[in-house]
């Protein structure tokens, strides 16, 4: 695996233009799972509301991820259709679970209100880009970001997937 900082300046410069803003927060936690990430985070951001974005690749072994049912229980999750991954993702036990939990996408403007556990199934033309194919083509593609974040130390989990959407206090 390629260094945090590397990867976490990777994935700053992919959002660059996104409504999203990829953050070292699990390293600031020092939490190692997801669900003692989102357990933490509302005593940390009283005012946000999160929303757990996923690919469907992940969605086809989400069941094997630490306390995954927490997560769910947690905090809404948006799932982002995978080229050759939504057949395993549909199939997989954790859609078992989930399947009485899945919300139409045009309803998404409310999620963070949705009583939990709550998945949308997000569809948009996808990136056919491989990542996987790009490290592989590229093996040493980390030492262009390495060095481009200071405060950042080498090794850590990877950049959170986690979204916050700061809630109105009106």
């Amino acid at each position: 695996m390629a260094p945090f900082q590397a990867r976490l300046a990777s994935a700053r410069a992919m959002a660059r233009h996104a409504p999203i803003r990829p953050t070292a927060i699990e390293k600031r936690m020092k939490t190692r799972y997801t669900a003692d990430t989102l357990t933490k985070l509302p005593r940390l951001y009283p005012n946000h509301r999160f929303i757990w974005l996923m690919g469907a690749d992940n969605l086809a072994q989400f069941h094997r991820w630490e306390r995954w049912r927490h997560i769910a229980r947690q905090v809404p999750i948006a799932v982002i259709a995978r080229p050759g991954y939504d057949r395993g993702a549909h199939a997989s036990p954790a859609m078992g679970w989930l399947r009485r939990a899945v919300r139409p996408a045009g309803q998404a403007k409310h999620w963070t209100r949705w009583r939990l556990p709550a998945l949308v199934l997000l569809r948009f033309r996808p990136d056919p880009t491989s990542a996987t194919r790009l490290r592989a083509a590229d093996p040493a593609w980390h030492r262009r970001f390495l060095g481009t974040s200071p405060n950042m130390e080498e090794e850590g989990p990877a950049p959170s997937p986690l979204t916050s959407h700061r809630q109105s206090l009106d």
